[in-house]
Formats: structure tokens, C-alpha cells, sequence
């Protein structure tokens, strides 16, 4: 099985503290890690390790995070071949704020990952046709995922976007979306319905529907996710955990569920198996180093591992 995953690098840098400081307050942290990620990154990393053949392209800077980002991909089994370097911008640099509720607080500076362009889409045309899943999110302009989004459905090769960071998306780029995988917050923009009860997320799911695209996975924290499914939704339930660190946890959902649907799965199983991978992500440190292989995972389903506090 492909995966091509088009998508940004992210070097994280971590620092973790007891609370988020308020505007105009310092306070005193109690440790700093730094940590590759980067959306795009983070869920090639996770297909991976998760058993998927995964191609990766996108633009990193000419710069030491750059190379290190290779580095990392490479030591994956990542195929690097149509990943891209800027001589001009820096490698993307997240920051990250991290209370000790594992809750997070994150600017990105996107750098070179901005770099990268509709024409770059187009020299790879013949590696999305060959893919058997094409996955993207928000962190490159968006004009990327446009055209990505359009080659692909051209060719019949499904869609996962993940819609993050959140931003508003033209009806032309939901309607080539296959598995459009929000979360509430990315939902309510989206839709401009804030989903306080299951209700309402199932309202505004079906809106984005309506649009055009033609699966929707929203996915809901501890309490799982919900997905179109049979011409309705079925709630998903999640894998009760104590986080440590939610980075990565979208991501890690994102890359499993493409590795499910391409071995077959239905988008509820994939779901499941989704929850149960963003779950175990969010019991270790950084968005990397925190992604399970698919052992842990398997264990962790039939119960015979424990983790989280």
C-alpha cells in the first residue's frame, strides 16, 4: 500500500510548565525539549510506523533543522525523493507551551514549508496517481491543497484532509475531499455551528456534506470520534487515558486511519483503530518521538498493556 502524504516540517520546541502564562506574565518552566513534528511530518511518521509504504514531499529550509528533519524521515523509511529545500527560508519552527495537564499552546512560524507551491503539486502528478491514499493538511498555503486535492481526484486516488490549523476551505476543495477529519474546533469554523451537544456536531458534520465531501470524521478528544457512515453517523468511542502531551495526537489519528482504509477497513474499524493510536500518542512526550508502532498498538487493544497514569 502508498501513502503520499503532502505536507509541512515542524521543528517543536517544547516547554513544558506547571500553567500557561497569562498576557503579560513570566513565569518559570520546569523543562525544554526539542522535538521534530510538524503536521505533515507527524503523520507520514505515524503511517509508517504503523506498517504503510509512505512517500513524503514538501519544502524544508536549508538549515541544521532541515537536515535533521531529512534525517528523521529517512529513518523511518520515509521515500524522501520529492522532499523539497528553500536556500532563502528556515525550516518550520513550532512553539509550544505545555501545563501540566498536558494541554498545549502552539505558534507556528511555517518558514518553508510556505515555500512550497501549486507548480511543485504539479511536478509530482504522476506519484499521486500512483498513490493509494493521498493525505494533507493546513500548514502549507493552500493553494497546494487545491491543486493536490484536484490531481488526485482526477485520478480517482482518495483524499484524507485534515483541516488544521483551522481555516475557512472553498466548496471546489471539499468536493474532491474523500475524509475530511476535523476537529470540534476546526468544525465550527468550518461551519459557523459551535457543536456543544452530539447533535449538533452531527448537524454540522452533515452540512460539510452537503458540500460536496463524502466522509466525515470528527474527532472528539477522549470521547472518540464521529463518523458518516451507511448514510448516517455512528459515535466511535475513544480510549480513556492520562495525557501527558496532546501534541500529535490529530496527526497519529490521521496517519492510522489512512493505513486502515488502504488495508481494507471500513472507516469505522479504521476509526477505532485510529482512537486507539492518538490515545497511546498522547501518553508520551514531543509529536515524534511520541508515535506508537503498530506492536504497542495491537497490545494496547487487547488490553495487555497499561499506560497512562
Amino acid at each position: 500500500m502508498s501513502i503520499l502524504v503532502i505536507g509541512s516540517f515542524m521543528m517543536d520546541l517544547v516547554v513544558r510548565t506547571e500553567r500557561a502564562p497569562e498576557a503579560g506574565e513570566t513565569i518559570i518552566g520546569t523543562s525544554f525539549g526539542r522535538f521534530p513534528g510538524g503536521k505533515g511530518a507527524n503523520q507520514a511518521v505515524a503511517a509508517a510506523r504503523l506498517g504503510g509504504s509512505v512517500c513524503m514531499a514538501g519544502m524544508l529550509g536549508k538549515d541544521m533543522f532541515g537536515e535533521e528533519m531529512r534525517a528523521v524521515m529517512e529513518k523511518e523509511s520515509i521515500d524522501t525523493r520529492h522532499i523539497l529545500n528553500d536556500e532563502h527560508s528556515s525550516t518550520g519552527v513550532g512553539s509550544i507551551v505545555l501545563d501540566k495537564n498536558g494541554q498545549n499552546r502552539i505558534i507556528v512560524v511555517p518558514g518553508a514549508n510556505l515555500k512550497y507551491t501549486a507548480g511543485d503539486v504539479d511536478n509530482i502528478e504522476s506519484v499521486i496517481q500512483q498513490a493509494d491514499m493521498l493525505i494533507m493538511q493546513l500548514e502549507m498555503d493552500i493553494s497546494v491543497m487545491e491543486r493536490a486535492a484536484e490531481i488526485a481526484a482526477g485520478h480517482g486516488v482518495p483524499v484524507i484532509l485534515n483541516p488544521a490549523p483551522a481555516q475557512r476551505l472553498s466548496d471546489e476543495l471539499l468536493r474532491n475531499v474523500t475524509y475530511l477529519t476535523p476537529n470540534e474546533t476546526e468544525l465550527e469554523l468550518l461551519t459557523g455551528i459551535k457543536p456543544a451537544s452530539m447533535d449538533e456536531v452531527k448537524y454540522a458534520a452533515q452540512l460539510l456534506l452537503d458540500k460536496g465531501v463524502k466522509h466525515i470524521v470528527v474527532t472528539l478528544a477522549e470521547k472518540g470520534a464521529l463518523v458518516s457512515a451507511d448514510g448516517g453517523f455512528q459515535h466511535v468511542e475513544g480510549f480513556p487515558v492520562e495525557p501527558v502531551d496532546t501534541v500529535a495526537a490529530g496527526d497519529s489519528f490521521n496517519g492510522a486511519l489512512a493505513v486502515r482504509l488502504v488495508q481494507g477497513k471500513s472507516l469505522v474499524e479504521a476509526a477505532r483503530y485510529a482512537n486507539a493510536v492518538g490515545a497511546l500518542t498522547v501518553t508520551k512526550l514531543g509529536a515524534i518521538p511520541s508515535l506508537p508502532y503498530a506492536s504497542e498498538v495491537e497490545r494496547f487493544i487487547e488490553g495487555r498493556i497499561k499506560v497512562g497514569g
